[in-house]
């Protein structure tokens, strides 16, 4: 919100693509080594053995960093042949990689503490990262001060410095201080998260494409921009579906373990019902009123972005079926299906945005992204319903149920709020 106010149009487009770019290698190279890491660490009882997983994770993590900041240097011209405004892309991401090298420990500190099952130094961690950022575009928007592309990499990658300090700081009991990593432990741990890793891929990819696509079909920085406002207030909407997403995973497997399938479906139809509830109301506010949403949150001159916002919304309403269906896939012990289907969503996808793009051109990968959504879900429905016997029809019945029960208990306080003031 800050941001948007310094930066112009064609900044806050160049601004995107740098986060689409950087979230989707962090959130992808994570999704590779995260559950790998904290599945074994937590399932390891000699603290030699911890530190070999430990320190074959670590590994996996540098040379994934290492190649993509090789990258960066050795393979500037094919970035710069992208698009005419990729020069300060570009220079973004060159000067972002001391950030990039502070990332392979946060990331691997983060691990370690959740594979402890402890969590105050993640919390504390991301609270300073994100805090020592917020603070320093609040001293720039405070003075008038219009940072520059490089300045906001470097900020970045201060800000991710002290993160990884502060969660260190609370992950020293659990470190070993020894590298000592085996081929084995990193077959393995790169065999177990390859599916998860290339699900992850796909998703944060798919989360980004709009831009991207924007960007190289259209040309325009502006674009992005529109996009980058629609995706953010979206962003707000998504969050229930990944909170839930961390509490329904264990309880899925779990009850697998225990109760089965049955238990299962029943989970996942009142899991989706619970998040529907919560979205729908909100998205329907946001559908309506648009353009007061954005201006509150970016200002008049994003107002185009409106259109965008709208479709968006109507996508994030079916979101939860999806996304809490690939999590019963990983449950259940199919990381390879739910790879599959994620796959074929990803390349229809692309196929149906790029036509909306050459045919609608600002809107289209707005409503690519839409279509996409309607036919994902029917995808996933039938998947879902293949494997655990789920019912479409049992998610209006617990939806409604939640609401009756909310309206009761308003009531039940309204009348005992009454008789006290009585």
């Amino acid at each position: 919100m800050l941001l948007i106010r310094l930066l112009s149009k064609p900044q806050m487009g160049v601004w995107a693509l740098f986060l689409s770019i950087t979230t989707i290698f962090e959130t992808s190279k994570s999704s590779l080594l995260k559950n790998a890491h904290i599945k074994y660490v937590s399932g390891s009882l000699g603290s030699q053995e911890k530190s070999i997983i430990a320190s074959s994770s670590l590994l996996i993590n540098s040379l994934i960093s290492l190649i993509f900041i090789v990258v960066i240097l050795f393979f500037s011209d094919l970035i710069r042949q992208w698009h005419h405004f990729s020069g300060d892309l570009l220079a973004m991401l060159t000067a972002f990689i001391p950030g990039l090298v502070f990332t392979v420990f946060f990331s691997h500190f983060e691990a370690i503490q959740q594979s402890h099952f402890d969590f105050k130094g993640v919390f504390a961690g991301q609270l300073i990262r994100q805090l020592t950022f917020f603070f320093i575009i609040l001293f720039h928007f405070v003075f008038h001060i219009v940072p520059t592309f490089t300045q906001l990499a470097i900020y970045q990658s201060i800000s991710i410095a002290l993160g990884t300090l502060v969660i260190y700081l609370f992950s020293r009991k659990y470190l070993h201080h020894k590298f000592n990593p085996t081929r084995s432990w990193t077959k393995r741990i790169i065999g177990f998260g390859g599916f998860t890793f290339g699900s992850g891929l796909i998703s944060n990819i798919a989360t980004n494409l709009d831009q991207i696509m924007t960007a190289a079909f259209i040309t325009s920085p502006v674009a992005v921009a529109y996009y980058n406002v629609g995706l953010r207030i979206n962003g707000f909407i998504d969050i229930p579906t990944y909170a839930a997403s961390e509490i329904i995973f264990p309880k899925m497997s779990q009850a697998l373990a225990e109760e089965g399938h049955g238990k299962v479906k029943y989970l996942y139809e009142r899991m989706v019902s619970l998040l529907l509830a919560l979205i729908i109301p909100i998205a329907l506010f946001v559908i309506i009123f648009p353009k007061l949403i954005i201006n509150i949150i970016a200002g008049s001159q994003y107002e185009p972005a409106a259109p965008i916002l709208q479709l968006y919304m109507v996508a994030s309403i079916i979101g939860p079926i999806q996304n809490q269906a690939a999590n019963v896939l990983n449950s259940i012990g199919k990381p390879s299906l739910s790879f599959y289907v994620n796959a074929f969503c990803m390349a229809c996808r692309l196929g149906i945005t790029y036509v909306c793009i050459t045919n609608i051109t600002l809107y289209g990968a707005a409503v690519g992204s839409l279509l996409t959504a309607i036919l994902c879900f029917w995808t996933w429905y039938f998947v879902i319903r293949r494997q655990v016997g789920v019912s479409l029809t049992s998610i209006p019945h617990y939806l409604f149920g939640f609401y009756k029960m909310v309206y009761t208990r308003a009531i039940k306080i309204i009348y005992k709020q009454k008789n006290i003031a009585g």
